[in-house]
């Protein structure tokens, strides 16, 4: 079984689009889904609805490291997937998982591809179909084989950001070995549209440095905080 693990925060307008898209095109896969709110999510998702395959929950603590290894706590798949909110996966997400997974990689991500038009943002994304500075990001569907995953010890509950590139460090370092599928992700827009293409570029590569500078994740999110308007 394949557990698909939302984090999510006052998403409820993109988990209505987000949740019908996987369960009508992974009808033939044994998966669940496991929606984790955050723990000051104020909106309506708590009552969204949809079939026995969802699980709906909330974290407790703040923090999206948190929020992701709650739900693989409770998760009952051998391959676990943390899926962002307003990423749309590919029709053959669950087969490519399977598939890398029984090729003896135990870990993978997914290239992707923006909502936009902007041929600078196709530029960006044209980036994560190889292996580069950005791997790891969140936004390229971490997925891992649970035994593995639990080995790790999961995600940095004390990464208050970045926690998705923390992960991949570990998983470089322990030489496990990973793949990145060549089907894209639909991604979101929309921190480029509330920031700007400029910005959105230079906040993260100065993050991306203080990161691997070892900076304490909390300094490196009061920074980034400063720079990016959020969208939620």
């Amino acid at each position: 079984m394949v557990s698909i693990i939302i984090p999510a925060h006052n998403e409820e307008q993109n988990l209505q689009k987000l949740v019908p898209h996987i369960l009508s095109r992974s009808t033939n896969h044994d998966f669940e889904i496991i929606i984790v709110l955050s723990a000051t999510n104020n909106d309506s998702s708590h009552q969204l609805k949809f079939n026995e395959k969802v699980t709906v929950i909330s974290s407790s603590s703040k923090g999206r490291a948190v929020q992701m290894n709650y739900g693989a706590k409770i998760a009952r798949g051998s391959i676990l997937a943390f899926l962002h909110a307003d990423v749309i996966p590919p029709d053959d997400f669950v087969t490519d998982m399977n598939k890398a997974i029984g090729n003896g990689f135990l870990a993978g991500f997914f290239s992707y591809r923006f909502d936009s038009p902007s041929r600078l943002l196709a530029i960006n994304a044209s980036f994560t179909a190889n292996d580069g500075i950005f791997t790891g990001g969140g936004d390229q569907c971490l997925f891992i084989q649970r035994a593995t995953f639990e080995k790790l010890g999961g995600f940095d509950d004390s990464q208050v950001i970045m926690e998705d590139f923390e992960i991949f460090r570990r998983i470089k370092g322990n030489q496990i070995p990973y793949k990145i599928i060549k089907n894209d992700l639909l991604v979101s827009a929309r921190k480029y549209d509330r920031n700007s293409y400029l910005k959105v570029n230079l906040s993260n590569l100065i993050l991306l440095i203080l990161f691997k500078l070892h900076f304490p994740s909390q300094k490196i999110k009061t920074l980034h905080n400063l720079l990016i308007r959020p969208v939620s």
